[in-house]
């Protein structure tokens, strides 16, 4: 597979000038604006991500998809991530391939567990079922992807015995597993044919490596074809480290404030956020420095594909696409020539 990159979003609200959020409405209007854009640049791929709270703008992704896929020609759309444990596989299914359809064969879909848990008390499931609602229902949508008609029977649905489900899609939706960093989700996807993307949003990228090294050391002993791997982390360009910096550290603050409120986070310094650009996971600076970075990681890990998870909290939405533009425009075809340079 030829190198990929990407770019992802959770639709974070915004501020306008006045620094009040912007209607979520408008937020979602202005993604949309964004995936055109990445389609416009030359990027291989936009991502969704599904989430239900109100810092963030996008609780369905496949219409928000849609809009894009009318509006674009080549980039593929993706979920980042689908929250299948407390959605329905069947309609999950129903739903990607109506947006592989409409798309003419660009949709993907990227299945995971999900690190927030609004939806599970909003669509009425118990968290005390959390892996085994994600076991069954990954199962159930597997065999959708490989099956005209399928027989299941579980603990958490009434059963299926040669059931068909439309539309069928005219060719496969490529099906990715988000893994945060557990031996088992990695092995989990290799074991069940399907690439794999690593959330990588704290700490060194290298140290992901053996989670990468496992997921293709188990396809070898498979005896499978190797499947494309790729990784996700947050940052943010702009002309300069230093306007880079500061563009993005009140709203990637105020982001980690707000998530960190229920999960006893400190709050985030301005050591701690440097700290963390110059040595961990966030891909934040200039051109030239988001691109050496981005090629060390795609190297050290073995990547197919890298997707830059571009918002973060209020951060203008002029900013999000100034990022974008400079993405594809610049940092690209820079972490080829590194690349290329060995």
């Amino acid at each position: 597979m030829a190198l990929e990159f990407g770019v992802d979003t959770f639709g974070d609200v915004t501020w306008d000038e006045l620094g009040n959020d912007l209607p979520q409405g408008q937020v979602i209007r202005n993604v949309i604006a964004e995936g055109v854009l990445t389609d416009q640049v030359g990027l291989d791929v936009f991502g969704l991500g599904e989430h239900h709270r109100p810092d963030f703008a996008v609780s369905a992704i496949e219409p928000v998809l849609a809009a894009i896929a009318a509006q674009t020609s080549n980039v593929k759309l993706t979920s980042a991530v689908t929250v299948l444990s407390s959605d329905d596989p069947i309609r999950v299914f129903q739903r990607f391939s109506t947006l592989q359809a409409i798309s003419n064969g660009r949709a993907e879909v990227t299945l995971g567990r999900g690190s927030f848990t609004e939806s599970f008390p909003l669509f009425g499931f118990d968290l005390s079922d959390y892996e085994m609602l994600f076991e069954e229902k990954f199962e159930l949508f597997k065999l959708l992807t490989t099956q005209d008609k399928i027989s299941w029977s579980g603990r958490h649905r009434t059963a299926l015995k040669q059931q068909a489900v439309y539309p069928r899609p005219e060719r496969p939706i490529p099906v990715w597993l988000g893994v945060g960093g557990t031996p088992q989700s990695v092995v989990r996807a290799a074991t069940n044919d399907v690439s794999m993307t690593l959330a990588i949003i704290g700490g060194s990228p290298a140290r992901f490596k053996p989670f990468a090294d496992l997921y293709r050391d188990v396809r070898k002993q498979m005896d499978a074809p190797m499947l494309p791997l790729g990784a996700h982390s947050p940052g943010h360009i702009a002309r300069t480290d230093a306007e880079a910096r500061d563009r993005y550290f009140d709203g990637y603050r105020i982001m980690h404030e707000r998530i960190g409120a229920s999960r006893g986070w400190p709050p985030l310094t301005r050591e701690a956020f440097e700290h963390e650009v110059d040595h961990g996971a966030l891909f934040v600076g200039s051109p030239e420095t988001v691109a050496q970075k981005i090629a060390a990681t795609v190297s050290v890990l073995g990547l197919d594909r890298f997707d830059l998870k571009y918002s973060a909290g209020p951060v203008s939405h002029n900013a999000l696409m100034d990022t974008i533009r400079l993405y594809g425009e610049e940092v690209t075809p820079r972490v080829r020539e590194i690349l290329a340079e060995g």
